[in-house]
């Protein structure tokens, strides 16, 4: 009977052990057919660019072809849906945003939670934004700004990239916390013509999108969004310096479905953290606007939940709903 009990625990202990060789076999020989990896936004925007850099880089370093999908639509939700309901294999990918964490409160009908939903994979950058105003406001650095802005209650635009948009929500973030009144004005299309035309004010934009008019003189720049000073304008101040606590940083990703194999996502985000020490990919990434920053797979999680529950308190309390 004590050899027979013997057999069968060894027998059970080798069953328990094969889904986890299964595994580590699968992370072994992945990928071994092409991989798509869904962009939430349109081609030649910052995430498609970002996108397409890192698919060539995974490419050849895993021997498979990464295929950029761009599919647009309801801010990003349909892609975001597209890949929470994939098969978790590893062979669809998203190429996430700071916008996924904005939307998850922004939009009470959506048929998944982003944070449980959804496998984090790697970070690939930062996007720094910079608050910028039209030269005929009589304001050259943000406390300026706030002055002007509650003695002219309502009577400030601040333009953005539609309602729930990232620009949006640093403004409204900024509106909170200075305690001023701005008139919000959404486009579903570029607001730069009007910013620069003077028919809006100020705008919370990304450092790439207006540093060509803040370096001519037809943008006034008073400050950035992130907590630290940012290395293409180093001699802007941070907000932060005039608002104690704030901050609004942008960020792209890649996220994979939810239970996704962690063997499978761990070689991922060794491949991907490996390009973003590349300099070449560096530079090229820098290009768009990314500031690559490594994180590893919970660190990326942690940035998840933690940009879901502020973005969150931000739309609660400016009580602003998707479309």
């Amino acid at each position: 009977m004590k050899l027979v009990r013997r057999q069968f625990l060894h027998l059970t202990a080798g069953a328990a052990a094969l889904p986890a060789l299964t595994r580590m076999a699968s992370a072994l020989t992945y990928p071994t057919r092409p991989v798509r990896l869904l962009v939430p936004f349109p081609a030649g925007g910052g995430p498609d660019v970002a996108a397409r850099l890192l698919a060539a880089w995974l490419s050849d370093r895993l021997g498979q072809s990464f295929v950029v999908e761009d599919r647009p639509g309801a801010g990003g939700t349909i892609a975001t849906e597209a890949v929470v309901r994939a098969a978790p294999d590893g062979y669809t990918l998203l190429c996430a945003s700071a916008a996924n964490a904005v939307n998850a409160a922004l939009y009470h009908n959506l048929s998944f939670n982003f944070v449980r939903d959804i496998a984090p994979v790697a970070r690939i950058g930062d996007i720094p934004f910079v608050m910028v105003v039209h030269p005929s406001l009589p304001t050259a650095s943000v406390p300026e700004f706030i002055t002007y802005a509650k003695a002219s209650a309502n009577k400030v635009n601040m333009a953005s990239a539609g309602i729930g948009s990232f620009s949006h929500v640093s403004g409204a973030l900024f509106k909170i916390m200075a305690g001023v009144d701005l008139l919000h004005v959404p486009y579903r299309a570029n607001f730069m013509p009007d910013l620069l035309a003077g028919q809006v004010h100020v705008a919370f934009t990304t450092i790439t999108f207006s540093i060509p008019y803040i370096r001519i003189g037809k943008l006034r720049a008073l400050a950035v969004t992130s907590a630290r000073r940012s290395a293409t304008l180093p001699e802007l101040p941070t907000i932060g310096d005039f608002v104690p606590g704030y901050e609004a940083i942008g960020w792209y990703g890649v996220c994979a479905p939810g239970k996704t194999p962690g063997d499978i996502v761990d070689k991922l985000n060794g491949e991907i953290n490996a390009g973003l020490t590349d300099s070449k990919l560096n530079a090229r990434l820098a290009d768009v606007g990314a500031e690559p920053t490594p994180m590893t797979p919970a660190e990326f999680g942690k940035l998840i939940a933690d940009d879901t529950e502020k973005w969150g308190k931000v739309i609660r309390t400016a009580g602003l709903k998707g479309d």
